[in-house]
Formats: structure tokens, sequence, C-alpha cells
């Protein structure tokens, strides 16, 4: 008990580390299925991130834009996201969902995409 009374940060930041981990994983392995029902991919990183290297088949939403952007996808398509590390395209899942989007995933960074 003393050890997670001097190390519950740690703690807290390493299970965060596993969930992220645990998720994206959970969606790569959905992402044939998705492909399939004719899912849009979403990268909001800024452009030029994007043009710096990105995942093909997706589309450059920034986050600072996706308000304007998400005029363009049905809200009955499902969405998955991605940014550099998963915080943004996570900000952006939030945006979405407030929206009225039902089906929204975070996959994390692009390169998710990749493997």
């Amino acid at each position: 008990m003393e050890f997670i009374r001097n190390y519950w940060i740690l703690i807290a930041i390493a299970l965060w580390f596993a969930y992220k981990w645990l998720s994206s994983k959970r969606i790569k392995s959905k992402l044939p299925e998705l492909r399939e029902r004719g899912a849009i991919f979403v990268d909001v990183r800024s452009p030029a991130e994007y043009s710096s290297g990105s995942a093909p088949g997706t589309v450059n939403y920034p986050l600072q834009e996706i308000s304007e952007h998400i005029k363009k996808i049905s809200k009955s398509t499902p969405v998955v996201l991605c940014c550099a590390s998963g915080t943004r395209s996570g900000i952006a899942k939030m945006t979405l969902k407030k929206n009225g989007f039902k089906e929204v995933y975070n996959i994390g960074t692009w390169t998710n995409f990749l493997n």
C-alpha cells in the first residue's frame, strides 16, 4: 500500500498509456470491417504534418478546422481518427460525438494505419 501511495501518479500514467495502446490495438483489428462498411479515415494533424507523411486513404481535416469539415461526413458513416499521438484525435472524437456522430474511433497515431 505504501508503494501505491508513493507512486500513484506513475501508476496512473502507466495505466493511461496501457489503455491507449490496448484501445488502438482493438481498433486496428476492426479496420478491415470498417473499411468494408465505408468508414472515413481522418488525420487531424496540421497540413504541414500531414504532408510530411500520412497513411494512404486518410483525409486531412486539421483539429482546429474539424467543426467546418464535419458537415462533409454522414453521421451514419463510421469515422476513424488519428494524429501524431492520439491526443488531438481524442479531442476530435469528443467533438464528433457531441455533434451526433454515433460510431467514432480514435486509432491514436497515424502510423497505426500502416501496420
